[in-house]
């Protein structure tokens, strides 16, 4: 039996925690979950995001699916990461459908950790965090393109050329 495709909004509260320590220098922030992720229980993970595969090719490591896995290479390379929305309507996945926002408080992790750039995956994360978090952290966000299966303009090569600068930054204090 195939499964019916959702066609009305649901409100969906983040089911993450951010992730970040004290060293923490870069944080990348995504829109919101996307229903994979929320089954999976940790960032990125649908299947067909290239953002795991993608930070393998850049840092030239290899990482299995493990949550913890994943959670130790982020921080072992300063990496912070989390979404711009806590909660909204959306429906499924579709970050064209997203509708009353409520922000992410960033709050915690800019006090807590050495923030010194933000990187927004995609277009989505980039709008919502200038709208409403920029104005708060007063840290301007650099938009990189979407690692999300729906992004099918950017391919794995087009993407690495963009996002590679997270590994210098990531190597050296500012």
């Amino acid at each position: 039996m195939k499964a019916l495709k959702m066609t009305k909004h649901q409100t969906i509260t983040h089911p993450l925690r951010p992730l970040f320590r004290a060293d923490s220098r870069i944080l990348i922030l995504g829109s919101f979950p996307s229903v994979k992720t929320r089954e999976y229980g940790f960032f990125y993970g649908h299947p067909q995001n290239r953002f795991w595969p993608l930070l393998e090719r850049i840092f030239d490591e290899e990482l299995s699916t493990d949550i913890a896995e994943r959670r130790d290479f982020l921080l072992r390379h300063h990496i912070a990461v989390y979404d711009v929305i806590y909660q909204c309507d959306i429906i499924g996945s579709s970050d064209a459908s997203i509708q009353n926002v409520i922000p992410s408080d960033l709050g915690p992790i800019f006090r807590k950790a050495d923030i010194q750039r933000v990187f927004c995956n995609g277009g989505t994360a980039y709008r919502y965090y200038r709208k409403y978090q920029e104005p708060k952290t007063g840290v301007k966000a650099i938009q990189l393109p979407s690692t999300s299966p729906a992004n099918a303009r950017s391919s794995m090569d087009d993407l690495y050329n963009q996002w590679k600068i997270i590994k210098e930054l990531s190597e050296k204090p500012e």
